[in-house]
């Protein structure tokens, strides 16, 4: 516990029994003032962070960092209530404040994900919200998120599942913004909106490893044989640099089986030097990199740094007690199993993200977005999104086989990960 800052009474005391200079009296006087004025500021800026789990509500709860002696982050305007995990509750039907806004309202929304535009016949998907156990998440304020964003940049990086957030976010944002006022603009991996009278971008970055890989291409990188350059993450950092809120996830494109190629050298060698590791092994050296990156690139008093955990797939109905052959296609329904996990290998990529960034001291906020996201298997875009190949007889005779249970609808689950962010970024 720290000692409480002096009282004026008790300084008066003790200047008055000091025999000391007029100049050190004043010198000391002033030195009192500052401390009791400025007491709860200067706690503040000496504040360290803490990285702790909240095993409370969730076993596979990771990590979600704290401050100590009440350090106060960039963009804060307020905190968490004591106590209050939120990601750790349980989904509501809200047909009165559900959906935040509607899928033919958002121009920016990929046809991967516009669910009704491709004929799903139901919209009870778009209707949950996320409550917290014991507390109350803040609603979306779009008018403060612009305004914070005056003059700055924020940048989603990572894979498709991070764009489908940061798509979320742009249709959360823009409907404040006159039509002559914003701007949508995509060079390579790096896709920019402008919102021009508050001198703002929200920007997303393909990079699916976060590091240099032969995936690279925002267009062409269907690619089963992955390979990723070890601790390469300057190519892609060197745009990354000057951004105020930054959001990564990187988990989906790792998962090529129990073993991933990382490539030791140049990818310009004439002879590649690769080696093949454990996937778990390969996913801690981008966790590593990543931390080292923004420990070295950004600024702890400027900028706040996410991490979104993996997104969840639901390929297998017979991990939530459905039919062995079947998955999240037809399925309207959430999981009720609050202990549901899925399959062992979102664990050990949990288990792998929580010992590093408990051992680190970099200030990154973890998103704990898995197991809330887990319980959705209703809210994937299953066949209702633009097909970029012509389907068979085969796949249309039996749509399991071409359901795309990775990504999401929008308006839907994205929405609720960037109100997490939202309440992450003003009440840490």
């Amino acid at each position: 516990m720290k000692p409480p800052a002096p009282s004026s009474s008790r300084v008066s005391f003790l200047l008055k029994k000091a025999r000391v200079s007029p100049i050190l009296l004043t010198f000391l006087a002033f030195v009192a003032f500052v401390t009791i004025l400025y007491s709860q500021d200067l706690r503040c800026l000496f504040g360290q962070f803490d990285y702790s789990d909240h095993p409370k509500h969730n076993k596979h709860q990771t990590i979600s960092p704290t401050k100590k002696n009440g350090g106060k982050l960039p963009f804060a305007i307020g905190e968490t209530e004591e106590g209050c995990d939120v990601f750790s509750g349980r989904w509501v039907l809200d047909e009165v404040n559900r959906p935040l806004y509607e899928e033919s309202e958002c121009p920016y929304i990929q046809p991967q994900l516009t669910c009704q535009e491709h004929g799903r016949p139901d919209k009870d998907y778009q209707y949950w919200r996320w409550q917290p156990h014991g507390c109350t998440l803040p609603s979306f304020n779009a008018t403060l998120m612009l305004e914070t964003l005056r003059g700055k940049r924020m940048m989603f990086v990572g894979d498709s599942l991070n764009r489908g957030q940061y798509v979320s976010m742009v249709c959360l944002l823009h409907r404040l913004i006159p039509e002559d006022a914003k701007s949508m603009t995509t060079n390579g991996s790096l896709t920019i909106f402008t919102a021009k009278e508050y001198n703002a971008t929200i920007e997303f970055y393909w990079a699916p490893f976060l590091l240099e890989s032969n995936s690279d291409d925002a267009i062409v990188h269907r690619i089963s044989d992955r390979l990723v350059r070890k601790g390469s993450i300057i190519k892609h950092g060197k745009n990354w640099k000057g951004v105020d809120i930054m959001v990564f996830n990187t988990y989906l494109w790792w998962m090529t089986g129990r073993t991933f190629k990382i490539l030791q050298g140049s990818f310009n060698d004439e002879v590649k030097d690769i080696a093949e590791v454990s996937t778990d092994d390969a996913y801690r050296m981008g966790m590593k990199t990543m931390l080292r990156w923004i420990k070295r690139n950004m600024d702890p008093k400027k900028t706040r740094v996410f991490f979104a955990s993996m997104s969840p797939s639901h390929a297998k109905s017979i991990e939530w007690g459905g039919s062995p052959d079947g998955n999240c296609y037809n399925e309207t329904k959430l999981i009720e199993d609050p202990n549901y996990w899925g399959s062992d290998t979102r664990k050990s990529i949990m288990q792998v993200i929580g010992e590093e960034f408990r051992k680190t001291r970099v200030p990154i906020t973890f998103l704990n977005i898995t197991q809330l996201s887990g319980y959705r298997k209703d809210a994937h875009t299953s066949i209702y999104k633009k097909q970029w190949s012509p389907l068979t007889p085969q796949q249309l005779a039996n749509p399991v086989s071409y359901a795309d249970c990775t990504h999401w609808c929008l308006p839907g689950l994205h929405d609720t990960w960037n109100e997490l962010l939202f309440a992450k970024l003003f009440y840490p």
